[in-house]
Order: structure tokens, then C-alpha cells, then sequence
């Protein structure tokens, strides 16, 4: 059995019990009658609450062992899946219950994140980066488009019991994969420097070569990019009235097109060195942007989002595999924890701008003002690539 078999079917798992967990909260919060501003407060306090302890959590990742780190993580998960087995089952159930456990889920879920990528980077060899890379892509993508698509057809006939008890197995097989998998601890443990020490030397990584980071954190605007269009899109439809048929296609589109990337990465990256994969994916997701602020109809978007998700995959998976050969695999946890409060902070920001435009019914000019601001990333990434030479980082 190959060392990845066990630790893929670990993320698989991982998915299908944080996926579908996480879609029936809401909407089961949702069921009981006028909660929408509650639901989408609650939303609003994860998202506060991961930026407030990423950094705490990203040092964390760099101070014990990462293989632990996600054996916890899942556990945390089927216990609290269990406790809302249990509070349901006893008919205890209450609205601050589930709003505790999606809290619970957001922030290890986030935990979980950076440290499959720094347990990516010390658990296997530079020639293996790409292939694990793409296959992980393809894991995560036919779980989240399984975990959707099961679980939008499931809400209507399952109770939170069920998702629970799916919920608490999956994460606990989860668990027990992630225990079998071969464990190449490269991490030294850092006993002798105080916590807050190391979580104060953060500064200093980022201060050593901002040009460098700076070319990651641009690169990482994809991602709020994403949840920007996937809050913007629905309201756009909402407002045009268009079927929800056509939002649950342009989800899945998104999906197909990671899939495809997954499928191609490592052929992908053999040809194109990491810095102009990024640089080339980001102003092409500007131009697809762009084009889709002239043809705003259903077919044109659908269309578009498969080669949009193609070319932000392309670049996330290019950017993860930079890292993992030119970080310290003893600063990985603090370097992603760096650049996913940026993400955060940017990712709030988009959200408040959506506000703004549907509030003066502009809605549509978001996808232009999104897709100026990708192009303007991409020419400064170029800009970074060809000051700084390659905008390489020595790993330490």
C-alpha cells in the first residue's frame, strides 16, 4: 500500500464529514423560522474569530508534530458531531449548540488547511510535491462536489441526527487514516523557545524578504476572489431573477474545472516553471472576469467558471508547491498563517463591497471591479518576477 493511500483517504474523509456537517448548520438553523440574520452574524463571527487566532494557531503548527495536529483536529470534530448526536437524539438541541459547533468546525477546518500543507512539505520529497499536489486536488474536489451535490439532495429528507452520525464516522475513519500514515517527522521540537517568542519572530520572517512574500500574498487574492463570486453570483441571479438551477451549474462548473487541473498538474508543472504558472493563471482569471462583465448571462458564466476554476487551482497548487520548496519546513505553519490573515482581511473586504453595490443595485459592476483588481495583481506579480529576478526565497 503506497504511504499516500492512507493519508489521502484521511482528506477524503475529512472532506465528506466537514462538507456535508457544514452545509446542514445553516440550514438547519435556517429551518426554524427567521434566522437569517443570525446565521449570517455567525458567519460574520467565525470569520472574526479565525483572523484573531491564526496567528496563534499558525505557531502552533510550527512547534509540534503535524501529524498529531490532524488526528486531534478530526477527533475535536466527531466529538463535537457526536455531542449534537446526542443533544438531538434527546431532543436537547439548541440553537447556540449548533451555532458552537459550526464555530468549532470553521476554526479547525481553517487549523486543518495549513497544516496539510506544511505535513505535505515535511512528509515528502521535492520530486513527489507535484504528484501528491494533484492528487490531493482531485480528492478535495470530488469531495466537495459530492459532499454538495449528496447534500443538497440529503437536507430535504435527513434530520441533524443523520448528518451527525455521518459527520462523527467520517471524521473518526478520518482519524484513524491519518493515524496509519508513515509520519517522516522533519520538525524540530522547539521546547527551548517560548511560545510567544516564536509567535513574536513572525515579524521578522516576512520583514526578511518582503518582495517574496509579497508575490504569494498577491497570488493568494484568488481565493477571496472565489468567495467573492460565490456570494456575488447568487445575488446577481436573485436580482435578475434566474433560476437557482443555473447557481447550483456554476458551483459545479467551479468544480470541474479544479478537477481537470488536479487531473494535469504534474505535467503542468514540469512545463512551466512555479513563478509563471501563478503569474500567467492570475491575469488570465482577470481577462475571464472582465469578459464575464460584458456577457452577464447564465451560459457565458457557467462556461467561463470552468477555466476560471482550472486557472485558480493552477495557480493555488503552483504557490503551495513553491512553498514547499523554498520555505523552512519549521516556518511553513506561521507563513501560511501570514498569508491567510491577508486572505481574511481581503476576503472581508469583498464581502462589505457586495454590500455596497447590491445596496445601489450596481451589483454588476462587481464582477468588473474584481476582475481589474486580479489584472492589477498579475501585472504586479510580473513587475515582482522580473525586479526581483525569480523572486526565489533559500529555504532555510
Amino acid at each position: 500500500m503506497s504511504r499516500s493511500t492512507p493519508y489521502l483517504a484521511g482528506r477524503f474523509f475529512d472532506g465528506i464529514s466537514s462538507g456535508m456537517f457544514m452545509l446542514a448548520l445553516p440550514w438547519i438553523m435556517l429551518s426554524q423560522g427567521d434566522m437569517g440574520v443570525f446565521v449570517a452574524a455567525l458567519s460574520l463571527l467565525c470569520t472574526l474569530l479565525s483572523f484573531f487566532t491564526t496567528p496563534f494557531s499558525a505557531t502552533f503548527i510550527d512547534r509540534h508534530s503535524r501529524k498529531s495536529i490532524l488526528i486531534t483536529i478530526q477527533l475535536i470534530q466527531a466529538s463535537t458531531a457526536l455531542a449534537v448526536l446526542i443533544a438531538f437524539q434527546l431532543e436537547k438541541d439548541t440553537l447556540w449548540l449548533l451555532a458552537l459547533a459550526q464555530i468549532i468546525f470553521w476554526l479547525t477546518n481553517d487549523i486543518a488547511w495549513s497544516t496539510n500543507n506544511a505535513f505535505t512539505q515535511e512528509n515528502y520529497d521535492k520530486s513527489e510535491y507535484a504528484r501528491i499536489t494533484g492528487q490531493q486536488e482531485v480528492v478535495m474536489q470530488l469531495t466537495t462536489l459530492g459532499a454538495g451535490a449528496a447534500g443538497i439532495v440529503l437536507l430535504t429528507t435527513w434530520s441533524m441526527i443523520e448528518f451527525s452520525l455521518l459527520a462523527t464516522l467520517a471524521s473518526a475513519i478520518a482519524a484513524f487514516s491519518y493515524f496509519c500514515t508513515p509520519y517522516r517527522r522533519q520538525l524540530k521540537p522547539q521546547k527551548s523557545q517560548p511560545f510567544f517568542s516564536q509567535l513574536g519572530a513572525s515579524r521578522a520572517i516576512f520583514a526578511r524578504r518582503p518582495a517574496f512574500f509579497m508575490f504569494l500574498a498577491l497570488s493568494c487574492l484568488t481565493y477571496p476572489m472565489l468567495s467573492y463570486l460565490a456570494k456575488l453570483v447568487p445575488v446577481y441571479f436573485s436580482e435578475q431573477q434566474i433560476s437557482g438551477s443555473w447557481f447550483a451549474s456554476w458551483s459545479l462548473s467551479y468544480g470541474v474545472g479544479a478537477l481537470i487541473t488536479g487531473l494535469l498538474i504534474t505535467r503542468l508543472l514540469a512545463r512551466f516553471s512555479h513563478e509563471k504558472a501563478m503569474i500567467s493563471a492570475v491575469l488570465i482569471m482577470g481577462c475571464l472576469l472582465l469578459i464575464m462583465s460584458f456577457w452577464l448571462i447564465p451560459e457565458v458564466l457557467v462556461a467561463l467558471t470552468v477555466v476560471l476554476g482550472f486557472f485558480n487551482a493552477f495557480n493555488r497548487i503552483a504557490r503551495t508547491n513553491k512553498m514547499n520548496h523554498e520555505v523552512s519546513v519549521h516556518e511553513r505553519g506561521r507563513i501560511e498563517g501570514g498569508l491567510k490573515l491577508f486572505s481574511v482581511l481581503s476576503q472581508g473586504l469583498g464581502f462589505t463591497l457586495i454590500a455596497v453595490l447590491s445596496g445601489l443595485n450596481l451589483t454588476a459592476f462587481g464582477f468588473t471591479i474584481m476582475g481589474i483588481i486580479i489584472l492589477l495583481a498579475g501585472f504586479t506579480m510580473q513587475f515582482l518576477y522580473r525586479r526581483q529576478a525569480h523572486v526565489h526565497l533559500a529555504t532555510a
